[in-house]
């Protein structure tokens, strides 16, 4: 076994061909391809992987968001299955004033395929800010663009079929371009692929309910998964094996692989189960409207550290902690009280549902129990010849 690296060095070598088909592997590697520096290159309207791979050779690996996405561009432009692929239409924005951040990138897989992969959520406080938005807007501003690069793309290459992917934040905004799309460009994607990526909103799958492209949208967690048990899913969803542990599973690099399959897992884990039905519960017994103060207030504390990133935070802890407690010193009665209620709400969510699962458990093993004690008397009266 191994991860989508190892699978490159596996099978990158041999061309895509009626034998060795364009698969999930593939598809996880062109998800998560936008991740990759563009922004620190200088980008042609065409490029193919390999150019690309060779102009990013001198960027540090700790230029790259996660650890493996260096070794994931210097294997691509390496093969054969992929190297000759063109790229083009890569774009990145990052807006703090509407709280949006939104990257995506085309890649030719063939003369009659397109993949286009979705960005997902990057180290900015910009870019996470837009995750938790989702939690009371019906869409957010990179899922709307998402929608128009998509129908962009489609326009601009009449003649191809299209897959869509993204992981995290990346493959929710497949979801929703995908759904959102009109029919006739729906009629064109072959598959939509979210890795770990949030669900979408009851609304969205009430007004859009359209079952033929629900059949071609599938969503990959890991057994941990939590990120990708936010909001709802309609779609297929399988369960990948992951060698880490909990939130760092989130990492794409630690699905496990095998040939050109995913590891499958039976099914989450109590942990992702219980997170996944706590979010539901919190969705639930709170309003749009308590959601969105409580993450405005959480953020607008955030902010008066003035960083751009978690990591600009963690870096000078010591100056940002008073920062933060000042600020939220600073909000209005109601807004501490709204975040208040909302932790509270939700971490009574959390425990009752822990305890309903505990409860039920033993309640089975009490029945099992029962059970073996009855047919133990069967069993008892038999031997004895007792008639009931």
């Amino acid at each position: 076994m191994g991860n989508i690296n190892d699978y490159l060095l596996w099978r990158g070598d041999i061309p895509l061909n009626q034998r060795f088909k364009f698969n999930e592997i593939d598809s996880m590697i062109l998800s998560r391809f936008s991740y990759l520096r563009f922004d620190k290159i200088k980008m042609e309207k065409e490029e193919t992987i390999s150019s690309i791979s060779d102009k990013m050779k001198d960027i540090d690996d700790e230029e790259f968001l996660y650890h493996g996405d260096k070794e994931l561009i210097t294997n691509l432009g390496q093969s054969n299955r992929f190297k000759d692929m063109i790229v083009t239409d890569y774009v990145k924005i990052d807006d703090k004033s509407i709280e949006k951040q939104f990257g995506a990138v085309t890649v030719h897989i063939s003369e009659k395929e397109m993949y286009i992969s979705y960005l997902g959520t990057d180290a900015t406080i910009t870019g996470w800010k837009e995750d938790f938005n989702m939690a009371f807007m019906d869409n957010v501003p990179c899922q709307v663009s998402g929608r128009e690069y998509f129908q962009n793309m489609c326009a601009k290459y009449p003649n191809k079929k299209v897959r869509i992917g993204g992981h995290s934040k990346g493959g929710n905004v497949a979801l929703y371009a995908a759904i959102t799309a009109p029919k006739q460009m729906q009629d064109r994607i072959i598959k939509v692929d979210n890795y770990d990526g949030p669900g979408l909103s009851k609304e969205i799958f009430n007004e859009y309910d359209n079952r033929k492209i629900l059949n071609k949208m599938e969503t990959y967690i890991p057994q941990d998964s939590i990120i990708g048990r936010i909001l709802y899913h309609r779609e297929k969803v399988t369960v990948s094996s992951s060698i880490e542990k909990l939130i760092l599973q989130h990492d794409i690099y630690s699905w496990q692989v095998l040939g050109n399959t995913m590891i499958r897992s039976a099914k989450p884990t109590e942990l992702s189960e219980d997170f996944n039905k706590t979010v539901s519960e919190w969705l639930e017994t709170t309003t749009s409207t308590q959601r969105k103060i409580f993450f405005d207030s959480v953020f607008e504390v955030i902010n008066t550290t003035k960083a751009d990133t978690f990591g600009d935070i963690g870096k000078s802890m010591s100056k940002n902690i008073p920062k933060i407690l000042n600020g939220y010193q600073e909000l209005s009665v109601r807004d501490r009280k709204t975040i208040t209620e909302n932790i509270k709400v939700f971490t009574a969510a959390y425990f009752n549902i822990v305890k309903e699962r505990e409860s039920s458990k033993l309640n089975l093993k009490k029945e099992e129990i029962s059970e073996k004690y009855l047919n133990k008397i069967k069993e008892v009266k038999n031997k004895l010849k007792i008639k009931e």
